[in-house]
């Protein structure tokens, strides 16, 4: 398993966007990608088919990388049972 880490020194810095591009592009050339984000501090949340509840910005993300949403791509999420 090979791991591509985007940080950043602030918040609105664009990591989110960076992410979301690098899903896409590393999707479209035959990889197999899914987002994942330790902590989610933002208020927005998407749920997912199971209703559980994710970040909004991973969900993009995981479109972007032509995967189904899953709580298990953002580590705080309101399911407990999928953890």
């Amino acid at each position: 398993m090979r791991a591509i880490m985007v940080v950043g020194t602030a918040s609105h810095v664009g990591k989110s966007l960076i992410t979301t591009a690098l899903c896409r592009l590393l999707s479209r050339r035959g990889w197999r990608v899914a987002p994942f984000k330790g902590q989610n501090m933002a208020l927005n949340a998407y749920v997912t088919a199971t209703g559980g509840e994710m970040g909004y910005a991973q969900a993009v993300q995981a479109w972007a990388a032509g995967v189904q949403p899953q709580v298990e791509m953002n580590r705080f999420c309101s399911n407990p049972r999928a953890i």
